[in-house]
């Protein structure tokens, strides 16, 4: 039951993170003077425009996934530079926002509602459930939009930092062709890698395996180091 709510809970959470994401990439292109993404219907908070299964899935049980691609003219762009850089990080500023608020919803139901009843939710197995869901919801939100936020920044194609490369770089540039030729494979092979850790971790107890967990110390970083000025902010607040 507990690992049904979990899911139930991780999948909420990617709808809330990945649909203003993309939504946010292709309002930043239309305002900068391309309408490609509007145009496909991309410039939307409508999910179902913007998850892609595997990706959705795959963050859903991993904390790391991906979304459909915004489809982008950047010659289209008044400024190609400006146009490409504020395009590729309105994403995940927008994880962070979205973030930002999520933390305290989570402290508010968890630790206000459901710790300081707990009794009551014990013997309401029902209403614990839809509790647990809530709270945890809003703690994936939190938790998976600092992974989306430092995962999207790596500067490997298709990612958001690779966009930052191109926008401050020519296409001759022997960098950014190694990234956008090899980028997706080795964004494959770290997500199959900590998929692999985890599942030797819970099954065969292979506890030394969370060591090698390349995307799993990127995890660790995204919610303890450039989430804690959220955490530390909102546990100041509620004196937590």
């Amino acid at each position: 039951m507990d690992q049904i709510i979990e899911i139930l809970a991780g999948l909420i959470a990617v709808i809330f993170i990945f649909a203003p994401h993309e939504f946010a990439h292709a309002f930043a292109a239309y305002k900068s003077g391309d309408a490609t993404a509007k145009m496909y219907g991309r410039l939307t908070l409508n999910p179902v425009k913007h998850l892609d299964p595997v990706g959705f899935v795959l963050c859903a049980v991993t904390g790391f996934g991906w979304a459909k691609p915004v489809p982008i003219n950047p010659y289209n762009f008044r400024n190609y530079r400006k146009g490409m850089f504020f395009t590729a990080i309105a994403g995940v500023v927008t994880n962070y926002i979205i973030a930002f608020f999520a933390y305290p919803m989570y402290l508010v139901i968890f630790k206000y509602l459901y710790m300081q009843n707990f009794t009551f939710f014990y013997n309401n197995p029902f209403l614990s459930g839809v509790v647990e869901v809530l709270y945890l919801s809003f703690f994936f939100i939190y938790a998976y939009g600092m992974s989306v936020f430092v995962f999207n920044l790596l500067p490997l194609f298709p990612l958001d930092g690779f966009r930052i490369v191109e926008a401050f770089t020519r296409e001759v540039n022997p960098v950014r062709r190694f990234l956008e030729t090899y980028g997706r494979y080795i964004l494959l092979i770290l997500v199959l890698e900590s998929f692999l850790c985890n599942m030797l971790v819970r099954n065969a107890g292979l506890d030394v395996m969370q060591y090698f967990n390349i995307l799993g110390w990127v995890g660790w970083f995204a919610q303890n180091i450039i989430g804690f000025p959220i955490t530390a902010f909102w546990g100041l607040i509620f004196g937590v």
